[in-house]
């Protein structure tokens, strides 16, 4: 409580696109900047961010979303929906694990659908809560929550995609660390089938 009112009192004389321009983070929701800049009306705060929006001092690429003029993709994934992490095919692509270009960001979430903001393709995957909310194996890097590779790896064989992987660069103890967390006899024996050799 006393690190907000502290934040407050130093936010108090910037304006409200100045702190958004401050914050490490590069999209917001209503209620984030709400807490940013210490104000709970949010018809004021909505006058606001129409008026920086209009003047094209932030963005708004969806409703309810607002942004810095450049902005983490990756970010806006996971304020889309919430809960999200990043993962599947984006994580194991720029890990080198898959070689397949997958042009839109993917995510686990609550909920299956593919939307275009921004010119851009998000694609969710729906996963049970028990799994969606496990920790295990999600990093938050630059303000995004996102799988670490074996997760992502883990999440793509969950869904019962098959590509040609890369194993070599996946950690098998981190693997099996992980297994638990699906609760999948069909997905352990997968990967044991696919680290036969190893």
């Amino acid at each position: 409580m006393i690190f907000l009112q502290k934040m407050n009192n130093s936010n108090e004389n910037k304006t409200t696109v100045s702190v958004i321009n401050d914050s490490p983070d590069s999209v917001f929701r209503l209620t984030d900047i709400s807490m940013l800049i210490g104000e709970t009306n949010f018809n004021s705060i909505n006058q606001k961010l129409n008026y920086y929006v209009r003047n094209k001092k932030i963005l708004s690429p969806r409703r309810g979303i607002y942004t810095k003029l450049a902005y983490s993709h990756q970010e806006l994934a996971n304020k889309i929906y919430t809960p999200s992490y990043v993962s599947l095919e984006t994580v194991l692509s720029q890990s080198g694990i898959i070689q397949q270009a997958d042009y839109a960001i993917t995510s686990v979430s609550y909920l299956s659908r593919q939307i275009n903001v921004a010119d851009k393709i998000f694609s969710y995957h729906k996963f049970k809560g028990e799994v969606l909310v496990n920790p295990l194996g999600i990093k938050r890097i630059d303000s995004v929550n996102i799988a670490i590779p074996e997760r992502a790896f883990l999440d793509l064989l969950y869904l019962g995609k098959q590509y040609d992987f890369n194993i070599n660069t996946l950690n098998k103890r981190i693997i099996n660390k992980l297994l638990p967390i699906y609760h999948s006899k069909k997905l352990s024996e997968l990967v044991k089938k696919l680290f036969k050799n190893d």
